[in-house]
Formats: structure tokens, sequence, C-alpha cells
């Protein structure tokens, strides 16, 4: 199982991150772009996600894994259920949610290739 300290560790380890609190919420933003979010009582995280494959990834594992509300299904984004995640999974969502977001010369400045 994860936490919200566990993301806040991840995220802000990643170049060009910063953490802000909207509307009582932690967002993690590059720029003026979220690439993840959490939820209230930080049990759900919201991350970028291609949106072309989101309705595979949820249909894959509904019990982790969430479509987002329908407001936001215009955005690549998708949520999950922080219990249900292992440390490993977790640092991969961020990861690449962040991937996601960043000019690629950074991305491979702080992955390698």
């Amino acid at each position: 199982m994860v936490t919200a300290d566990d993301v806040r560790r991840i995220a802000s380890a990643l170049p060009r991150t910063t953490e802000h609190l909207v509307r009582d919420r932690v967002k993690f933003r590059i720029g003026s772009i979220v690439y993840v979010g959490l939820s209230r009582d930080e049990e759900v995280m919201g991350f970028a996600f291609p949106k072309e494959e989101r309705d595979s990834l949820v249909a894959s594992d509904p019990d982790r894994f969430l479509m987002p509300v329908t407001s936001d299904l215009r955005y690549n984004w998708v949520l999950v259920r922080l219990a249900r995640l292992e440390p490993s999974e977790l640092e991969e969502l961020v990861v690449e949610a962040w991937r996601m977001c960043v000019p690629k010369k950074v991305a491979r400045e702080h992955l390698g290739t």
C-alpha cells in the first residue's frame, strides 16, 4: 500500500515539478500542466495517461483504476486507488505521467535514453 507521502516523494524528485494546493487538493505540475493530483482525502490519485488507452486500463482492473469525472474525460487523465498500488507501480505511474508533460530532452536527461 502506498500513501500521499509516497506520491509527494516521487513527484518532488522529478525536474521542473512544483506542488500546489488547489481547492484543498494537492496537485503536481510542470508549469501550468497538472500531471498528478490527489483527492481531498488523499486516497485516490489522478494522473496523466493517454486517452486512447484509458478504457483498456480501467477495464483491466476496475477495482484499482477509475474513469475520471465526465468533465475530465476530455483530458489525458485517469484515476487510481492508492491503497491498491505497490510502491514500484506508483513510481511507474507518476514518472510516466511526468514524462508525458515535460519536454523530451528533460525526460532523457533525467531518465537516460
